[in-house]
């Protein structure tokens, strides 16, 4: 299988394009950068959608970018890093003479409403009510595909957690406090925390990947799976489980409102609020998580 990913380079994308290599498969990055084995973005909208079977986005900029401040520029370029480069890829897709037999968006759960007693499921109904919902919809909005392409392209959505790793993504951020006897919660640490580890969520991508089966009749509308482990945590657990695993008090609060200070108050709610995500679609495809609970999956980040 060929596997174009826009993105790849990034911390996700390149936990999933060691998967796909080690199971064979050959794998094409879009990058803003060229070198062996990639295209660019300027590549793509001019000569098209080069030969594939599946493609995936995984490009945007970092959400907690902890060198930018949030600000007007800031925000035009988050919608910009996902919803104009999901745009290029889907109307590539859409006008490839040999269209790929699957594409799949990364998007988030900032779709779904911060709450600490609501469940959301992929069949759980949303509307936007802030502005990172707002990106989620334009983002997950850009990447569907026309009928005529839907007939031919199976189409998946997956709304991915905070994203849990060695070498990148919420960890990185986290560790050194940790590590030096500082971490704590979040504002009141009772709200949810979604996360999954990095190999989970490669792992769903690559089995969205899988060839579909399409009806000719009716075509299909994109296939949604939350990227979330499968028990439900607060940043509470969550803070005092990777305490425990690396011996170090957690005896230090951040309150919300440092945090809104620091970080924006539109971004911050995305540590100080939460949502408890259930990954229905996902365990009910088949998928087996390799880290479906807390220890197992930090044991594996830190090493412990």
């Amino acid at each position: 299988m060929r596997v174009l990913i826009g993105g790849g380079s990034g911390f996700v994308g390149r936990e999933l394009t060691r998967l796909l290599r080690d199971k064979g498969h050959e794998v094409t990055v879009i990058s803003r950068q060229p070198g062996p084995g990639r295209i660019t973005w300027g590549e793509l909208e001019s000569r098209g959608l080069p030969p594939c079977d599946g493609a995936v986005n995984l490009a945007g900029e970092n959400v907690l970018n902890p060198l930018r401040w949030w600000n007007e520029s800031y925000k035009k370029d988050l919608f910009s890093s996902r919803i104009d480069t999901t745009k290029a890829l889907s109307q590539a897709i859409t006008a490839s003479s040999s269209p790929p037999r699957s594409w799949v968006l990364v998007s988030g759960v900032a779709c779904y409403k911060p709450s600490l007693t609501a469940e959301y499921t992929e069949d759980s109904d949303w509307t936007p009510f802030d502005l990172l919902s707002q990106l989620c919809k334009e983002w997950e909005a850009a990447a569907f595909l026309p009928e005529s392409a839907a007939k031919t392209t199976k189409q998946v959505v997956i709304r991915a957690g905070a994203v849990l790793g060695q070498d990148g993504g919420a960890m990185k951020q986290m560790l050194l406090p940790f590590w030096l006897g500082l971490g704590g919660t979040l504002g009141s640490g009772r709200q949810p925390f979604p996360w999954i580890h990095v190999s989970d969520l490669a792992g769903i991508i690559a089995r969205s990947l899988e060839p579909p089966v399409l009806s000719e009749a009716t075509p299909p509308t994109p296939q949604v799976y939350n990227g979330v482990a499968p028990t439900i945590t607060t940043n509470y657990e969550f803070t005092k489980e990777l305490g425990r695993i690396l011996r170090r008090p957690t005896i230090f609060p951040v309150p919300e409102f440092i945090m809104s200070v620091l970080l924006g108050s539109e971004r911050a709610v995305i540590l100080t609020q939460g949502q408890k995500v259930i990954p229905m679609k996902t365990l009910e495809s088949g998928y087996q998580f390799k880290y479906p609970d807390l220890t197992s999956a930090l044991k594996q980040i830190v090493g412990s």
